[in-house]
């Protein structure tokens, strides 16, 4: 049996290593068409799949794509053909808002004979966001903030986003005219609908806005104004010039992929894996409680349980954390120092909520070392601030932009 913490990192490393664009988008990209190819695109692992792109594609191209500030290796993902600006996530910002722009006036004027490749990934929805007409940009900057900090789940955030947007839900698609589009996608939600990776702005929006304002209810949000007007008048147009029939589409990365890799490399070094479920939501304590009960009735021992999806942490409170922490947190909780079990969950696009770690590791003297060290769990975990306890334990995994995003990886190892 290798090291424990060893063994989690590197099967972390393994799981991203699946998900990496140099590797998985090359088979994915289309015979270039008789006209010009536009390269556009949107997310935390839109830098890397630009870089792919321009490595590999056998046409002539031009483009633009927004990717999150820090998220270009300038080691690896230099391009030059294809721009790269960089841009606030999770809450847009003025560099985002002009960058969109300028991609929706890019694609303008073209013909029947163009072609425009969209790489879509997570974190596209915040950072290629123009509002729809009378939607002021600072109602809109709020908005994200309150539906990221209310608990739901990124299929509902991104119907209320896609509502009142101008370049997503299908508007982008819009705005090609007769152009054909074809999207690759790299999913990090559940599912992999690639109409809900990024708002999906090229794939029609087929929820009327009575969903959106459904949503905003449920989670009791405050509406602005401009907001409320807009949701309560005719949706912008999706279709103009544009023939979506003519438009393909294409996943080329999942977290099914890299829990794949992950229970490969595990079966490897003699552990037997079990995969879970690559789609798991919920809030994120309450998960690991469940998975808590799940490890301490394991009788195959070693097995590491893997999964993957997209967990949420309903805040009410001011600490610091994201969903991996808050999950590990809880399963520390549940398994009160149960000596034969480890556990690592890190978000795939290094970031865990908004913070600077990926995530966290647990290990069984987790709790004991907490005591020591005068930290009190329980109270940790009610004050929304999982980063503080690792932290303080030495145990948060920081890992810096992977420029990639597949969503979260969860391994619980029992030996």
């Amino acid at each position: 049996m290798p090291n424990e913490r060893e063994f989690l990192n590197e099967l972390f490393r393994a799981a991203l290593a699946a998900a990496d664009p140099a590797i998985c988008l090359p088979p994915f990209l289309p015979t270039p068409p008789k006209g010009r190819t536009i390269v556009v695109g949107a997310g935390k692992a839109a830098a890397a799949m630009a870089a792919a792109v321009e490595d590999h594609y056998q046409g002539e191209i031009e483009g633009l794509v927004i990717t999150r500030y820090g998220y270009v290796r300038h080691d690896s993902n230099q391009t030059k053909k294809i721009e790269v600006v960089e841009a606030a996530h999770p809450v847009p910002d003025q560099a985002g808002l002009d960058a969109a722009r300028r991609i929706l006036k890019m694609v303008q004027g073209l013909t029947s004979d163009d072609f425009v490749l969209f790489l879509a990934s997570g974190g596209g929805s915040a950072l290629m966001s123009v509002p729809a007409d009378g939607i002021d940009f600072a109602d809109k900057q709020a908005l994200h903030k309150a539906l990221v900090l209310s608990g739901a789940n990124i299929a509902e955030i991104n119907t209320v986003r896609k509502c009142l947007s101008a370049v997503k839900g299908g508007r982008l698609a819009a705005a090609c005219g007769p152009a054909r589009i074809h999207t690759l996608v790299i999913s990090d939600v559940p599912g992999d609908d690639p109409a809900t990776v990024a708002s999906g702005p090229t794939i029609r929006d087929t929820n009327p806005p009575e969903a959106a304002a459904a949503i905003l209810e449920k989670y009791k949000i405050a509406v602005p104004a401009t907001v409320k007007r807009h949701l309560s008048g005719p949706l912008m147009p999706q279709e103009n010039a544009h023939d979506f029939s003519r438009d393909t589409v294409q996943v080329i990365s999942r977290a099914a992929d890299m829990l794949t890799a992950a229970a490969t490399f595990a079966r490897k070094r003699g552990i037997e894996p079990e995969i879970c479920g690559d789609a798991l939501e919920g809030e994120a304590r309450e998960v690991g409680t469940a998975m808590a009960k799940r490890a301490l009735a394991e009788t195959i021992r070693p097995r590491v349980l893997l999964s993957g999806g997209e967990l949420t942490v309903t805040v009410k409170a001011k600490g610091r954390g994201g969903p991996n922490t808050e999950f590990l947190l809880g399963l520390a909780l549940a398994l009160n120092g149960a000596r034969n079990v480890h556990a690592i969950s890190c978000d795939t696009d290094g970031i865990d909520g908004s913070e600077d770690n990926a995530g966290a590791i647990i290990t069984p003297d987790t709790l004991a070392r907490a005591r020591t060290a005068g930290l009190d769990a329980p109270a940790f975990l009610a004050g929304n601030d999982a980063y503080g306890f690792f932290e303080q334990l030495g145990d948060l995994i920081v890992t810096g932009p992977t420029c990639t995003n597949v969503n979260d990886f969860r391994a619980v190892l029992v030996t």
